[in-house]
């Protein structure tokens, strides 16, 4: 059964404005998707860089992702 991703707008910028390939690596990359189930679907609420990479990045686009999918819940 495959399953539904939906990905917020701004997501969408953030994937887009990646240098390259998300995971390429099988995991090891510098970036990652943020994301929670809502409903049937997984919903991408932000891009950001791995903890170990940018510490304040990530927790940005924690918060980023958290708020976003927030919204998509109260639609």
């Amino acid at each position: 059964m495959p399953w539904l991703v939906l990905y917020h707008p701004e997501a969408i910028v953030e994937l887009n404005a990646l240098p390259g390939e998300l995971r390429p690596r099988g995991g090891r990359s510098r970036w990652r998707a943020f994301y929670s189930g809502v409903g049937a679907a997984f919903v991408v609420g932000s891009i950001g860089p791995e903890a170990g990479v940018n510490r304040r990045g990530f927790n940005r686009a924690v918060a980023a992702a958290e708020e976003r999918i927030k919204e998509v819940e109260e639609e």
